[in-house]
């Protein structure tokens, strides 16, 4: 059996869990960079087993149709949005899943924190200047008695307000869904998206993508805010207008900005964004810590031996894909 793993940029999958018994009878090939998708076919095609790490590489149709040999796709989480899952069903390509980390894993809503701390306090750029002599280039601000907009306010965006809280910050949120009630049971007050982006000193973005959602921070919600505000996403890339975020940062309309989310990922080498000194860039690290993969990559294992015995695990629903968050 020939096994693929996918944008393994870090090499981690194979040190995340015991692979020992099925390398003791398959050939396992990691791919530690993206594989163009002109090149996906050609790159693919001896492979009877792919692996992703989420939804690094899209896995159209067409792509799934150009792999004769392929039979089994193993999936890190419990879908794959932009998996055609019912093309593989066509083909009888068996999908299996693995299991979250739970209800309260928290790595996103603490990357964003994080994010926060270090546009408020220059940590990048000061910590930087400080390796090459120099010393206090920048001047910070407190969070305490300022305004955290969240922008949804599902599970990563409920985790943000004990710490708001915390540090003495209001919480306000929005969110197409969202009703006063459910934000007050979670420590926030519900506002119209319109007085969240102009009151806000913060606005953190935790809604799920779709089509709703696509853009639905634009140049109009952008120009609400204030010329001192900060905008954080570690939710996903095209929820805002990245050209307009990009004009905001460069004509200095908001502070700045943290962000480990793109419309194009990896980030091109080339794209503005990394030119811009008031943006915070992070390689999409939200969920990318040892808790994950140890248990999506013990999980992955366990799935290629149930598997190879006939008798898979976790074998995820087409129908329940095409219908994820």
């Amino acid at each position: 059996m020939k096994i693929a793993i996918l944008d393994d940029y870090q090499n981690v999958a194979l040190q995340a869990a015991d692979w020992s018994e099925v390398l003791a009878s398959a050939e396992v090939t990691v791919f530690d960079r993206p594989i163009p998708m002109a090149e996906a076919a050609g790159a693919l095609a001896p492979f009877d087993a792919i692996c992703t790490i989420r939804e690094r590489m899209p896995i159209p149709r067409a792509l799934l149709e150009a792999l004769p040999n392929l039979k089994l796709v193993c999936i890190t989480g419990k879908y794959h949005r932009t998996l055609d899952a019912r093309a593989a069903a066509e083909r009888n390509i068996c999908i299996t899943y693995t299991e979250s980390l739970g209800t309260d894993h928290r790595s996103t809503s603490e990357l964003a924190w994080g994010l926060i701390l270090a546009l408020a306090r220059h940590i990048p750029t000061e910590a930087e200047a400080m390796r090459k002599g120099g010393w206090q280039n920048s001047v910070g601000i407190t969070l305490a008695g300022r305004t955290l907009g969240l922008v949804g306010l599902g599970r990563q965006g409920s985790y943000m307000v004990p710490t708001a809280r915390a540090l003495g910050m209001e919480v306000i949120a929005w969110s197409p869904n969202l009703t006063a009630e459910k934000a007050a049971q979670k420590g926030a007050r519900r506002v119209e998206k319109e007085e969240l982006f102009a009151r806000s000193d913060v606005v953190s973005l935790h809604l799920v993508l779709s089509e709703r959602s696509r853009g639905i921070v634009g140049a109009a919600e952008l120009g609400l805010m204030k010329p001192t505000a900060l905008l954080v996403n570690t939710a996903r890339g095209p929820i805002v207008d990245e050209p307009s975020l990009v004009a905001a940062l460069k004509e200095k309309r908001i502070a700045g900005a943290g962000l480990d989310v793109y419309d194009v990922e990896p980030l091109p080498d080339d794209h503005p964004l990394r030119t811009l000194p008031n943006a915070i860039l992070m390689p999409h690290l939200g969920y990318n810590v040892w808790e994950f993969f140890q248990t999506a990559f013990g999980d992955v294992v366990a799935n290629i031996l149930a598997y190879r015995s006939g008798r898979p695990i976790r074998v995820l629903d087409p129908d329940r894909n095409a219908s994820s968050p």
